[in-house]
């Protein structure tokens, strides 16, 4: 029978049942747009959290300082590391794996404008703290080495805080008295996403001044304080691939200044963004995974779905299989039919749902969603993943309603009521 014929035919059978052939196709439709949007949704997710992790650091770790927990060389356990501005000096000048170095202080103090007042964060670093953080301005400038050479009494405002202290106003030049010190505001911070923080909260709400001058205005205070203490030490290796080793070289320094055993995970405690982003991976890949494995048994289903109405198709058409072998069909054409009527289906719904689920995620991409909800991606790894199941769902839900149709025989046939 020609092929045309056999569309024909297929189509004609549809109209019969629409809404049988529409709740069918339904379960392959929502299927395939399922596994698109879901897996989409997935991916989103994870680069959307490396966008956050960006926001903390780009490959950068930060050293806090901590307690012995081994003894060393004679020196006994138990015993308090400060880091100190001497520290971070000895990494810069002494650690070819690291890039850019960075000490910081940071303390919670009063600001006031003319417009308003609060009480955030302020902390003091180095000026190529900006680059590895992430730090960039909508209006304004950064930090210079000259504003750190001469402790200049200059302020870098994070986007909450510059609408907190200048509510719809223009904030460059203008002064902030900071616990009492005038500072002259020189750039606002672009908002930024960020995933998290290492205490005193994002960088949305924080003020970034020199170190030399939060030194000299706000030093660190204390019982057991010495001169020259630092809240941490930031460090970013010269490259992600030898960011482990860079860490190592690190705490063999401060563990040679500090007398400690470089392998002591309790002297030094430190927080690394490589390792934050290897753990998001692997959370967000398990994560979409999951959708992946959902949306394709819900596709699979769809396939039973498919089957189930052609085995009906079938006793329902028993009669109609007996006429046409009896008018000189051979099993071929039977097995043609109803493998072009399952094959149809689910070609149809497949081209729907595909359709279906790259509009939506093209849709969800262009309009504004909730900061929580990320924007889907389109994987061509989930497109091919749906066009194989269905492809499977296409020869398994005709196959065997085709086989079984095909070997009755037309006197079997013409007998059924």
């Amino acid at each position: 029978m020609p092929i045309r014929e056999i569309i024909l035919q297929t189509l004609a059978a549809l109209r019969e049942s629409k809404l049988r052939s529409f709740l069918t196709m339904f379960g392959i439709v929502w299927g395939i747009t399922s596994v698109i949007l879901l897996v989409g949704l997935g991916i989103g997710f994870n680069r959307d959290q490396h966008e956050r992790m960006k926001g903390l650091g780009t490959d950068i770790a930060i050293m806090f300082g901590g307690k012995t927990d081994l003894p060393w060389e004679g020196y006994a356990p138990n015993r308090d590391v400060r880091l100190n501005i001497s520290d971070a000096e000895a990494i810069r000048d002494g650690a070819p794996l690291i890039k850019t170095v960075s000490p910081e202080i940071r303390a919670t103090v009063q600001q006031v404008s003319r417009y308003n007042a609060s009480n955030r964060a302020v902390r003091g670093v180095w000026p190529q703290y900006q680059s590895f953080r992430s730090l960039t301005v909508s209006e304004g400038r950064l930090m210079s080495d000259e504003d750190e050479k001469d402790g200049a009494r200059v302020v870098l405002l994070g986007f909450d805080s510059a609408r907190q202290l200048f509510p719809g106003k223009p904030a460059i030049g203008e002064t902030v008295m900071i616990a009492g010190y005038p500072y002259i505001v020189i750039g606002v911070m672009e908002k930024k996403k960020q995933n998290g923080s290492y205490g005193s909260g994002p960088d949305n709400s924080q003020l970034f001044v020199p170190f030399s001058a939060m030194e000299r205005d706000f030093p660190i205070t204390g019982k057991n304080i010495t001169e020259g203490s630092v809240s941490n030490i930031v460090i970013q290796p010269v490259s992600a691939t030898l960011h482990k080793q860079a860490v190592r070289q690190v705490r063999a320094i401060l563990g040679a200044r500090h007398h400690f055993d470089p392998v002591d995970p309790d002297a030094i405690w430190t927080w690394d963004t490589l390792e934050g982003a290897e753990f998001t991976d692997h959370i967000f890949g398990a994560m979409t995974l999951f959708f992946a494995i959902v949306a394709l048994l819900t596709l699979a289903l769809g396939g039973i779905g498919v089957m189930n109405i052609m085995l009906v198709a079938v006793t329902e058409r028993t009669r109609e299989i007996g006429v046409r072998k009896a008018l000189g069909a051979t099993a071929t054409d039977i097995r043609r039919q109803f493998l072009a009527e399952s094959a149809v289906i689910t070609i149809l719904a497949g081209a729907i749902g595909l359709a279906g689920g790259t509009g939506l995620c093209l849709i969800m991409r262009l309009i504004p969603m909730p900061d929580f909800i990320p924007h889907p991606a389109i994987s061509s790894l989930a497109i091919i993943a749906s066009l194989v199941t269905l492809a499977a769902i296409t020869v398994c839900a005709g196959t065997y309603p085709a086989l079984r149709a095909a070997h009755m025989t037309p006197i079997e046939c013409l007998r059924t009521d």
